[in-house]
C-alpha cells in the first residue's frame, strides 16, 4: 500500500502532527514523521488535513430508507451500515425501540447471523421497551422487566457480542441492573421520570452510561436533581445529540463543563440517513423531515436529521473547541465503551479540514463523505 503525506494523525494514543500514514486492508501498517516519505499528498490549501478513526455510533435506528426494525434480511443491515459508512460512521450499534417480544427475538437472530460477513454491526442497542418515558416510543408498547425478557438478554449478549440495553429504573429492579451487567451487558438509564435517589441506586447497581442526555429523562432542578443530575454529578458516561434541536448549544456547554471526559457523542438517525426521502413511519405514525428535525404531525421529536461527523462539527462550533479536541468523543469514547474485543473497521478512517468531515479513507482509497 502506498503511503499518505499531509496529515495530522489523531487516535486513541493522542495527535500526531505532520505524519506519513499507510494503511492496509487490515488497518494502520504504519505511522512515522512525514520527514522526506514520499506518497499520496493529502493537505488542502496549503494545510494539512487531519485524520482520525472512522467513527463510532452507538445509537442508530437505521438508514438508507430503513428502521432496524423493519429488516428481515443481512442485506438490509448491509444497507444501513453502507449508508453510515457514507456520512462517516465506520461502525455503528443498530438500535431497536421499543417493541414486542417477537420483534425483539427476530432482530436478535437477524443481527447474529448478519455479524459474521459485516463488521460494521457492533451488535445490538435495546432502546426499550423498558421505559417509564415514551417521548416518540408506541406508549403501548413500554412494561417492566420480567424473567423471561432477563433471560432473552443474557443469551443474546452471548450471540451478539455486544448488547447495550437502556432502560429506566422505575421498571428495572436493581437486582436485575446487576445481572444483566454480571452477563457483560451495557446497561444505560434513559426515558425515565426517576428521582436522583432512584438513578443513583441504578448506577450503584451497575449502570454506566445515560442514553441521549437531557432527552425523555427527569431534568436537573435545584431541589430535585433528576437524573440530568445524578449522571454529572456521580461523574457517568452520557450520550449527546448535538443537532441543536435535542439540546440548546448552551445547556451541551454545560454538560461538557461538568464532566467532558462523560460525553458520547451519537446521532440517533433515523431511516432518513442516506435517503431523498421526507417522511417515514414509526410505530404506525408518519415522521415528517422538516428544517433539520424529525417529528410527528404534532411537533413531537422522533429521532434526529443528524450523521456523527455533523454532530462533531456541531460540538466543536459551540464550545469553541478544535475538531481534535471533540472527534475522540466519537470514536474514543465510544469504543472505550464498547470494550476492545469490538472495536471495528480498523482501515477505516475520517480525512477533517477546516472543522469539517470532506473525506473518508479505506485502505489507500479516497472516498468522499456524503451528507445525510
Amino acid at each position: 500500500m502506498s503511503w499518505m503525506t499531509g496529515l495530522d494523525f489523531l487516535d486513541a494514543d493522542g495527535l500526531r502532527h505532520d505524519m506519513a500514514l499507510r494503511l492496509t486492508g487490515d488497518g494502520v501498517a504504519e505511522v512515522v514523521a512525514r520527514a522526506d516519505q514520499r506518497g499520496t499528498d493529502l493537505s488542502r490549501d496549503g494545510a494539512r488535513v487531519l485524520v482520525t478513526p472512522g467513527l463510532i455510533d452507538l445509537q442508530v435506528n437505521g438508514g438508507a430508507g430503513l428502521m432496524l426494525g423493519d429488516c428481515t434480511e443481512p442485506a438490509q443491515l448491509r444497507a444501513i451500515t453502507d449508508a453510515h459508512w457514507a456520512t462517516g460512521s465506520a461502525a455503528i450499534l443498530p438500535t431497536l425501540i421499543s417493541d414486542e417480544i417477537s420483534v425483539i427475538v427476530r432482530i436478535i437472530d437477524l443481527i447474529a447471523r448478519a455479524q459474521p460477513a459485516n463488521p460494521a454491526l457492533l451488535g445490538l442497542h435495546l432502546e426499550g421497551p423498558h421505559l417509564g418515558v415514551a417521548g416518540a416510543h408506541d406508549p403501548a408498547k413500554l412494561r417492566a422487566m420480567n424473567a423471561a425478557d432477563l433471560d432473552l438478554y443474557v443469551q443474546a449478549r452471548a450471540r451478539l457480542g455486544v448488547l447495550l440495553i437502556t432502560l429506566a429504573p422505575e421498571c428495572v429492579a436493581p437486582d436485575q441492573i446487576r445481572a444483566l451487567c454480571s452477563a457483560g451487558i451495557i446497561v444505560a438509564l434513559g426515558h425515565t421520570a426517576c428521582d436522583y435517589d432512584t438513578a443513583m441506586a441504578a448506577f450503584e447497581a451497575g449502570a454506566v452510561m445515560s442514553t441521549h442526555l437531557f432527552n425523555a429523562m427527569s431534568g436537573l432542578h435545584h431541589r430535585n436533581p433528576g437524573l440530568v443530575g445524578a449522571t454529572l454529578d456521580r461523574g457517568m458516561r452520557f450520550g449527546l445529540i448535538a443537532d441543536g434541536v435535542h439540546v440548546h448549544p448552551a445547556a451541551l456547554r454545560i454538560a461538557m463543563a461538568v464532566h467532558a471526559p462523560g460525553a458520547v457523542l451519537v446521532s440517533d438517525a433515523m431511516a432518513l440517513t442516506g435517503s431523498a426521502q421526507d417522511r417515514f413511519t414509526l410505530a404506525g405514525q408518519t415522521i415528517y423531515r422538516r428544517e433539520g428535525r424529525l417529528e410527528r404531525a404534532d411537533g413531537t421529536l422522533a429521532g434526529a436529521d443528524l450523521t456523527l461527523a455533523s454532530a462533531v462539527e456541531n460540538l466543536a462550533r459551540w464550545t469553541g473547541k478544535n475538531i481534535a479536541e471533540i472527534a475522540p468523543m466519537a470514536f474514543a469514547a465510544p469504543a472505550r465503551l464498547i470494550g476492545p474485543a469490538h472495536r471495528p473497521n480498523a482501515a477505516r478512517h475520517l480525512i477533517w479540514h477546516q472543522g469539517c468531515a470532506i473525506a473518508r479513507l479505506e485502505g489507500d482509497r479516497v472516498l468522499p463523505v456524503m451528507p445525510g
